[in-house]
């Protein structure tokens, strides 16, 4: 095990500390000691000397979350040298991967046995244990979270014993670690259920906004996996639909995917960004211009390459989760509000749908989901923006995303999810003296 520092600060009445910042820069800490543990025994001893020394303790991926997931002033703990695959049986579909390892890495490595997740989000840059831990989902008729992908857990819990969990050993401790905003435990393996490799067709074309919220229940329906994206101060959509096929793979020329997934999608439309951040009264005829600049396709490639998306640029991100049938009117609301409150944003609103769960902080659990996702570019303050948005989704009973920016405290959260109190009570066994806590699971879970 060894330990790293990133920069380095002192004071006259403190000891050295380490400077840590999220993806997106809105979140900081500055800590006692960055670990970058190489095996879940080193991870354990890590827990115990913070645990013995009174710090506080918070495991970190490549900080993807909004949320102040990770921030603490103690220890954190970067699993990146915990990244190997330890086994894959091709009869079973059972997959065990070290929780450090990244999530496009763990894809490849899946093609080449010949599996492949069901479902993944439209980013890959987040470490396996990370993107479970905040219910990263992507979209969906009938296929489920990552988090709903996984069969099993090794974990270090604060009193730095190494225990496996599954729905049929410790069970209790499975569900609440699944999802379990790094409170319970450092996720240091993942066993997933994969199965075998398959093809995605997927067609993007524009749309109609109009036309995508009357025709929504059918493209629900239509599709295994539907999203699209509403540019704001437009009558424009970009609606994207992936389902299986059985091939031949017919994947975009090299020069293509370069060009619209790289060059447009980032590279321009980055300096577009740009441009409305200094001129925001020129962000309606950007995003018209923006709206019209993507135009239809149709591709068949393998499954997590039609999943995920290249994002260069940086964002700030609020998400809610909604009964499904809630999602046109909310988002009609939405459209009235921002117009109405003279808002100028330039990201579109994306819209993806999930099947009900039963995971216990999962935010599609007990109902069929529609997320809602707000963004606002780096160097622009989103407060008026999501404040106006969560009061609109709040109304509409919505669950925010856990590792994404939002205000809800233990009052909201826990009338929001009927097993919440289950949660509290793993964790009270698993973490008594909160080793893993922070004041983002004090304003969560009230501890």
């Amino acid at each position: 095990m060894r330990w790293v520092s990133e920069a380095v600060t002192t004071d006259a009445t403190s000891a050295p500390t380490r400077a840590w910042t999220n993806w997106a820069g809105n979140q900081k800490a500055h800590v006692r000691r960055i670990a970058t543990p190489t095996s879940t025994r080193d991870v354990a001893q890590t827990v115990r000397e913070a645990a013995a020394a009174g710090l506080k303790v918070k495991p970190v991926g490549t900080g993807h979350s909004f949320a102040p997931v990770a921030v603490t002033d103690g220890v954190l703990i970067r699993l990146d040298h915990l990244s190997r695959l330890r086994s894959a049986d091709k009869a079973s579909g059972l997959v065990t991967v070290e929780g450090g390892m990244g999530l496009w890495r763990f894809n490849e490595l899946l093609a080449e046995q010949g599996l492949a997740l069901t479902n993944l989000g439209d980013i890959q840059e987040q470490t396996v244990a990370g993107a479970i831990a905040t219910g990263t989902h992507g979209t969906g008729r009938s296929s489920a979270s990552l988090a709903a992908q996984v069969a099993g857990l090794e974990l270090v819990l604060a009193d730095g014993s190494i225990v496996a969990c599954s729905a049929a050993e410790r069970p209790e401790l499975f569900e609440a670690a699944r999802i379990g905003i790094g409170a319970i435990g450092v996720i240091t393996a993942v066993t997933f259920r994969t199965e075998p490799a398959f093809l995605l067709a997927a067609r993007e074309e524009p749309i109609r906004m109009d036309a995508a919220l009357e025709t929504f229940d059918d493209l629900w329906r239509e599709n295994e996996h539907f999203e699209f994206w509403w540019f704001p101060h437009t009558k424009g959509a970009m609606l994207k639909r992936n389902n299986r096929s059985g091939g031949p793979a017919t994947p975009l020329s090299r020069r293509r995917e370069w060009f619209e997934d790289e060059f447009l999608s980032n590279t321009f439309f980055s300096g577009l960004l740009k441009t409305g951040r200094s001129a925001p009264r020129a962000i309606p005829t950007i995003n018209r211009f923006a709206s019209k600049a993507l135009t239809a396709r149709s591709y068949t490639d393998r499954s997590d390459k039609v999943f995920t998306s290249p994002r260069r640029f940086k964002f700030l991100e609020m998400e809610y989760a909604l009964p499904r049938e809630a999602a046109v009117p909310a988002l009609r609301e939405v459209r009235r509000m921002i117009e109405a409150a003279g808002l100028r944003i330039s990201l579109p609103i994306e819209v993806r749908t999930a099947p009900a769960d039963e995971l216990w902080l999962s935010t599609a659990h007990g109902r069929d989901t529609a997320y809602l996702a707000f963004h606002m570019h780096e160097g622009v303050s989103p407060t008026d923006y999501f404040e106006n948005a969560e009061t609109i989704m709040v109304a509409y009973d919505g669950r925010p995303h856990w590792g994404k920016i939002h205000t809800r405290d233990r009052e909201y959260i826990a009338s929001a999810y009927t097993r919440f109190q289950d949660f509290l009570a793993v964790r009270e066994k698993a973490d008594p003296d909160r080793v893993f806590g922070n004041e983002y699971t004090r304003r969560i879970f009230g501890a």
